[in-house]
């Protein structure tokens, strides 16, 4: 783990990575992927300008005396990770180091934190002061998952625009607060 750690990136520079990647995309997956660079960093940008950390949580945090640091598997074009890591970020904040490991830089990782078998994203994996895996959590929260088992039990009922739509509402109502309790159950 601690390879992993010291490869991964400030919050600053994923985002500088991401408006590259946008800008001056210099490969076809980038280019591919070009319009959810842009929407993920209005996501991010949306979700920086407004979220604020939840005093209960906040409190919640300190008193587990968690000394340990966080390390999420992510991409920015992501939009459950778009939506959930810059709130992770802000709220750990001053507390609690926060690096970020790209995904698609180097698969090994996230094949070992796996969901359903697949290379979901964002994944926060939760290490002690010695880099020991302590937990992981990912790649959204209860109800973003239940709303992906109502998609994917039923497409007719419930297409993939709706599923898509509704979780992104659900992501700028909430703000990542059921992400980060969820996390704050964990550690």
């Amino acid at each position: 783990m601690k390879n992993y750690w010291e490869k991964a990136i400030t919050f600053e520079e994923y985002i500088e990575i991401a408006k590259q990647r946008l800008e001056n995309p210099d490969n076809p997956k980038d280019i591919e992927y070009k319009q959810y660079y842009e929407l993920g960093l209005q996501r991010i940008d949306r979700t920086l300008k407004k979220y604020s950390p939840d005093e209960d949580q906040t409190n919640e945090l300190l008193s587990k005396n968690f000394d340990g640091k966080i390390l999420i598997i992510s991409e920015a074009w992501c939009g459950d990770a778009s939506a959930t890591v810059p709130a992770l970020v802000k709220f750990f904040e001053g507390k609690n180091e926060v690096k970020i490991f790209l995904r698609d830089s180097d698969t090994s990782l996230i094949d070992q934190f796996l969901t359903n078998g697949t290379q979901s994203i964002p994944k926060v994996i939760i290490l002690d002061k010695d880099l020991n895996v302590k937990n992981s959590w990912g790649p959204r929260p209860k109800y973003g998952t239940e709303l992906l088992m109502k998609f994917k039990a039923d497409p007719e009922a419930y297409p993939r625009e709706q599923f898509y739509n509704d979780l992104q509402l659900y992501y700028a109502k909430n703000k990542g607060k059921d992400a980060i309790q969820e996390i704050l159950e964990l550690l």
